[in-house]
């Protein structure tokens, strides 16, 4: 259910909801994510002017994505983060906010991360057009592989 979903971007007070919810999700405690870690991840991002929007359901966030213009080979889009509330998951949420990344990020092709152990995220990503292009192993953690999705835009 997208229909009142909106678009902005990410606000201070939004950090500390977003970092919970985050460090109690089990795929990114699967990455060691602390609550305190991920809201000094988000509070950096934004200082330094990262792109962060987050999705909102009237004042509930519910959704972030973290676009790097030209976050791979200084050329492509990159997806470096993306975020569903676990109870806003299976809505329609990820492919409304994937689709607002593709839009602004304005790029001829967007690449992003998905763990190995990640089926699920995978399988999205291939409905949503993106193909694994590569594989990291322990790239981030141990015992991890990060697949490497592609996917390309229209020309601009």
């Amino acid at each position: 259910m997208t229909d009142s979903l909106t678009f902005r971007p990410l606000a201070r007070a939004d950090i500390p909801g977003i970092a919970r919810w985050v460090a109690a999700t089990p795929l990114w405690q699967r990455y060691n994510v602390t609550e305190a870690g991920f809201a000094a991840r988000l509070a950096d991002g934004l200082a330094t002017g990262a792109t962060i929007f987050v999705a909102t359901r009237g004042d509930d966030v519910i959704g972030f994505v973290w676009l790097v213009a030209r976050g791979a080979f200084n050329r492509s889009a990159y997806i470096q983060l993306i975020g569903i509330r676990p109870d806003a998951r299976a809505g329609g949420v990820g492919r409304a906010l994937m689709q607002f990344a593709e839009t602004h990020a304005q790029a001829r092709d967007i690449f992003l991360l998905v763990s190995d152990f990640n089926t699920d995220a995978q399988k999205f990503y291939a409905r949503l057009g993106y193909h694994q292009v590569g594989k990291l192993d322990d790239y981030v953690i141990q015992g991890v592989s990060e697949l490497i999705f592609w996917k390309r835009m229209a020309n601009l």
